[in-house]
């Protein structure tokens, strides 16, 4: 019995029934150049009686990517042993593969689903590793190698440098190249950063850290050697900065074209949710990059080896490079299948051709520049590209607005943590999974969310700007929660004097005649709560002189402790904060998570009306300047900003040595009230983007808009779903 042979028009697509476009009747002579747009030497009449074509071998058919048809005469069709080679009627091969080796099987992935599962797989890694290991394990590569902070912060800095390096190169040549390649060979460098990051780890020697059972307490060793000589293990932050280097090189085509790809390969209207789930995806990397990276630190850098310290000792150094093993070795894995896919999905000319044009319409008519089919393939036209999109003013202040947003988000999850460390008296640990629990159903759901919207009310461009600016404002309002705080937990020598008065003009005083014959250490920060509920910089500073272990919780208890007052008696203290019970605290943690939901939820509707405002050949390119801006103006000075905010309003700062270090305790108030005047800045600025943006868009005109019937892109889908008949007049 012979394989029945599989034939496509110029566009993969097969009609059954008469289409009506909801458009004025062209003049004569333009209805065949439309039909001959679509398709190509002719429709197809009919399926086959089952609307399928009876092959053994899988094809992309089952996911209403190229739908078979009886051949028509006088087609070329290219037959195989093992199956049906799809390719367009230009001879461009469709197939799903690499180089000559296409099997069959593969060809179920063939899909604009299958893309997304690869690509949303890669940005979880990329959100896993950058944002969520680098995060968790920074601490402890400061420990390990004798980094100093702004060292580490350099480490940080190095994703978003090499980032704005490759942004232009790489969405310029690679949106009008083959896009999976890049995607590809992106992931694949994303591996190799990962592996990098972790190879200081075997060509270092072993970590030794010394036991300090005893240092601490009144009348232990108190000696911490200040002249220490400067480690040549200082000299690796190179390796990491070059490993975070590539990280950024790898990631840049990621949300670039790996965007772009998506939305030429879906229906219009569906394109925002696709988008959304990619997005999503990537947000919930760093959530399980703090809660693997978490556990691993857990473990001790050097496995299986028997040491006396527990995770809670400042010399503690966990397994930090375990993660990044695994997920470069993943990365690698996916870069593979990404490979792999052709430049186009079968069937997805048909959404190209009848994509309605949305870009905002400039009065020299520049825009037809950008439709030039040879437009953007050489470097010549490369400032050309940029002054198309620096004359778009919706362009420009979407990019401002999403780089005040960005700047609140890079804020957010670089001290959202720390916020509520000191407004509930939390643990670092313990603050960093609490915002974890925030972050996954705000940030993923705000996200997922708002691609959803785009897609339920069919949004066209100046609504899906108005969405955003309606997010912002309803942010804006939340935000106004900083007003209010907890309580700082009352502390000796800090908040309060030993005996319970408030400090002459706030001035910080550690000693007192309790603990004057310790020899306490400022340098040793420890704290811990007495059993007269106020905390102590350390159980030196407490006047505690014994020390056991508390065997229910496995926490050191301190004795005899002179500084705190128990019926006379020296009291007990145990390590560690002393709990909050901060009668705010439901209503701060709830109006953080709709100031985060909202926040999140303009994020895909923002990216959505910025793909569509330019023209179709700009839009790998527009989101290359997009992400610059993006990071130049937010993601890089959003932490500074933050930063330096809520530095201010530190009430202990370390001493290393004489030397000023991270700050230890801050207060409580202060840091609601810079915060506040942080969030509002920037809220207000992002509202204000949005609204320009929305009042100065001007969309093409009806007539400019051949074909713009949701017709075309239901195409085949609507027959395999039985639906009676082809909508006209849908939105795109």
């Amino acid at each position: 019995m012979a394989m029945p042979q599989n034939s496509t028009t110029e566009n993969g697509f097969c009609f059954t029934q008469t289409l009506n476009f909801s458009r004025p009747s062209p003049p004569p002579g333009e209805t065949g150049r439309t039909f001959e747009a679509l398709g190509g030497r002719g429709a197809c009449g009919t399926l086959l009686s089952n609307g399928t074509a009876s092959s053994s071998v899988p094809s992309p058919s089952d996911s209403c990517a190229e739908p078979l048809c009886s051949p028509t005469p006088g087609e070329e069709e290219t037959q195989f042993d093992e199956g049906v080679k799809y390719v367009s009627a230009d001879g461009e091969e469709l197939a799903c593969g690499w180089r000559g080796f296409t099997p069959g099987c593969l060809q179920l992935f063939n899909t604009s689903k299958g893309v997304l599962f690869f690509l949303c797989v890669a940005s979880f890694l990329q959100g896993m590793t950058v944002n969520g290991f680098i995060n968790t394990v920074i601490t402890s590569i400061e420990r390990r190698f004798d980094l100093r902070s702004y060292q580490s912060g350099l480490i940080a800095s190095s994703y978003d440098i090499a980032a704005c390096v490759c942004l232009t190169f790489v969405s310029y040549f690679g949106g009008n190249g083959h896009k999976p390649r890049w995607l590809g060979w992106g992931v694949l460098v994303m591996g190799l950063g990962s592996l990098l990051f972790a190879l200081p780890h075997f060509t270092t020697g072993r970590y030794e850290a010394l036991s300090a059972a005893e240092v601490g307490i009144c009348g232990g060793n108190q000696s911490l050697p200040c002249a220490r000589v400067a480690s040549s293990l200082s000299s690796y932050r190179f390796v990491f900065m070059l490993g975070q280097f590539l990280h950024g090189m790898g990631a840049t085509p990621l949300y670039t074209l790996g965007v772009t790809y998506l939305d030429e390969n879906v229906k219009t209207s569906y394109s925002p949710v696709y988008i959304a789930v990619f997005y999503t995806a990537a947000i919930l990397g760093p959530a399980a990059g703090y809660l693997v990276g978490g556990m691993f630190l857990n473990i001790y850098t050097e496995i299986g080896r028997e040491i006396d310290i527990t995770p809670e000792n400042t010399l503690w150094v966990g397994a930090w490079w375990i993660g990044f093993l695994g997920a470069g070795a993943a990365s690698l894995l996916i870069s593979v299948p990404i490979l792999g896919y052709p430049h186009r999905l079968p069937g997805s000319q048909r959404y190209i051709v009848m994509r309605v044009s949305e870009a905002h319409q400039l009065k020299d008519g520049s825009r037809k520049k950008a439709s030039d089919p040879d437009f953007g393939k050489t470097v010549k036209d490369l400032p050309r590209s940029v002054l198309l999109l620096l004359k778009n003013p919706t362009f420009i202040f979407l990019c401002l607005a999403g780089a005040t947003e960005a700047t609140l988000i890079a804020g957010m999850s670089t001290f959202g943590p720390k916020f509520l460390e000191s407004q509930f008296s939390l643990s670092a640990s313990e603050a960093a999974t609490f915002f974890g629990y925030l972050v996954v159903p705000a940030g993923g759901g705000g996200t997922f969310l708002g691609g959803f919207l785009v897609n339920k009310f069919k949004l066209r461009c100046s609504g899906i700007i108005k969405l955003c600016l309606l997010c912002t404002v309803s942010s804006l309002l939340a935000i106004f929660i900083f007003f209010i705080h907890c309580p700082n937990m009352p502390m000796a020598g800090v908040t309060q004097m030993y005996k319970g008065s408030a400090l002459p003009g706030g001035h910080l005083n550690l000693t007192a005649a309790c603990n004057a014959e310790c020899g306490c250490l400022q340098e040793t920060y420890s704290p811990v709560c007495g059993s007269d509920d106020v905390m102590y910089y350390s159980p030196c500073h407490a006047g505690c002189k014994k020390v056991s272990e508390n065997l229910r919780n496995g926490k050191k208890v301190y004795h005899e402790c002179s500084c705190i007052d128990k019926t006379f008696l020296p009291g007990d203290a145990e390590a560690g904060k002393c709990t909050s019970s901060c009668a705010r605290r439901p209503l701060l943690l709830f109006f953080v998570f709709v100031v985060i939901l909202f926040t999140f939820l303009s994020s895909i509707p923002a990216l959505t009306a910025t793909l569509r405002c330019v023209s179709d050949r700009q839009r790998s390119f527009a989101l290359g300047i997009q992400w610059i801006v993006v990071r130049t103006l937010g993601g890089i000075p959003g932490p500074i900003a933050f930063g330096s905010m809520i530095d201010k309003s530190c009430l202990l700062w370390q001493d290393q040595c004489g030397e000023q270090g991270s700050c230890y305790v801050y207060q409580n108030s202060a840091m609601s009230r810079y915060t506040l005047i942080a969030g509002l800045v920037y809220k207000v600025l992002g509202t204000t983007f949005f609204l320009v943006a929305c009042l100065l868009y001007k969309p093409p005109p009806p007539e400019s808009a051949p074909g713009s019937s949701d017709t075309s892109e239901n195409g085949n889908c609507d027959l395999q779903e039985h639906k009676p008949s082809l909508r006209a007049g849908g939105d795109i």
